[in-house]
């Protein structure tokens, strides 16, 4: 049995494959869930949840979604009254946890405003990466398409879970080694040329990266969707090589790498940064198989003609089997490919806007 969970503005749904796809009612009716993981070494589910003026609130499943419990959800310690940080113009509150991983028996989050956060108790308790959050170079970083910068891409490296490369909106790539003790930026390669002057568009730490994945068999080789096009990494992260300009559009938020060829990932293209929306209203999936050399155009069983759909940083993923993929948009569609992305199959046009797909 192959499970997708699926967050969205208004309650997380899992979709069960049986003889068919089949949609089950929401968990947490009405309410946003802003993330959802799977903890692969102890099985548990967990979701995020942005209630607004209730707060980020954190479930934990211990029996595949069949019920939730209330876990503490991760929140900034006191911001300081002495010293360098009492000037910080950026709010010490969580306000979305916009990314959740799981790995080596730590569960990391990564919020907006760009805090790192980590539990080592299932959720009991969480504790802030302090020494990310006090580096000097975050008083630099901005938001892309939120007031502020967030956290939303955590990539736990499966061979050593104390390495950990992590994706700021806008802050650049950023790595560590050590769980958290020292980190490095490493987004050389980049290239912000779309929206900063020129004396600043190699900077790494204003990089807006919208989106990264690994390759979980072979973690040396990384995507990313950057704001300016499409990029790969085949030395652990440590440096990116633009793979140039697709057709329809190198411009999008989300890609999805195939677990055990390195040479294969997905990307979802709109048209920019100024028309985010398919470009001539159809929808498609770009696939690569030969490390970006080139790509293949995919659209069977997807919107041909007057779309308008979005596909955000965590709603396109790829099952173990590197073959079925899931897909949903900003307008509530969701898909389902079980031929590499070659031809999809359309389970619903009716969901809330869904802003991440993870299968379990």
């Amino acid at each position: 049995m192959q499970d997708i969970q699926v967050a969205t503005r208004k309650g997380l749904f899992t979709v069960r494959r049986g003889a068919g796809w089949r949609i089950g009612p929401p968990q947490f009716p009405g309410e946003p869930v802003t993330q959802v993981v799977v903890d692969r070494g102890d099985g548990n589910w967990y979701a995020a949840l942005r209630l607004g003026h209730f707060g980020v609130k954190l479930k934990r499943s211990t029996d595949r979604g069949e019920s939730w419990q209330d876990v503490t959800a991760p929140a900034f310690p006191p911001k300081p009254t002495e010293g360098p940080l009492k000037d910080d113009t950026t709010p010490w509150t969580v306000d979305m946890v916009w990314s959740l991983e799981a790995g080596g028996g730590r569960l990391w989050a990564g919020a907006l405003p760009a805090g790192l956060f980590v539990s080592q108790d299932h959720g009991e308790s969480w504790q802030l990466v302090e020494s990310l959050w006090t580096r000097p170079e975050r008083r630099e970083w901005f938001g892309g398409g939120y007031d502020h910068a967030g956290i939303h891409s955590i990539v736990v490296d499966p061979r050593d879970p104390a390495h950990l490369t992590l994706a700021v909106s806008c802050g650049g790539v950023w790595q560590t080694r050590d769980a958290g003790a020292s980190w490095a930026n490493t987004s050389e390669g980049f290239d912000a040329g779309a929206y900063m002057p020129p004396e600043r568009r190699f900077d790494g730490n204003i990089q807006d990266v919208h989106r990264i994945a690994a390759c979980p068999a072979q973690p040396d080789v990384l995507w990313a969707q950057h704001h300016g096009g499409i990029y790969r990494s085949a030395d652990g992260g440590r440096s990116w090589r633009s793979l140039g300009t697709p057709a329809p559009s190198a411009f999008g938020f989300v890609v999805a790498a195939h677990p055990r060829d390195p040479q294969r990932a997905w990307f979802v293209p709109a048209h920019s940064d100024q028309q985010r929306m398919p470009a001539q209203g159809r929808m498609v999936v770009n696939e690569t198989r030969d490390g970006g050399a080139s790509f293949r155009t995919h659209g069977e069983g997807l919107p041909a003609s007057d779309a308008y759909h979005l596909v955000y940083r965590h709603a396109l993923a790829c099952a173990d089997d590197g073959e079925t993929l899931a897909m949903g948009s900003t307008t509530g569609g969701l898909w389902v490919s079980e031929d590499g992305g070659a031809r999809w199959q359309c389970l619903s046009r009716d969901l809330p806007p869904i802003a991440a797909v993870r299968f379990a």
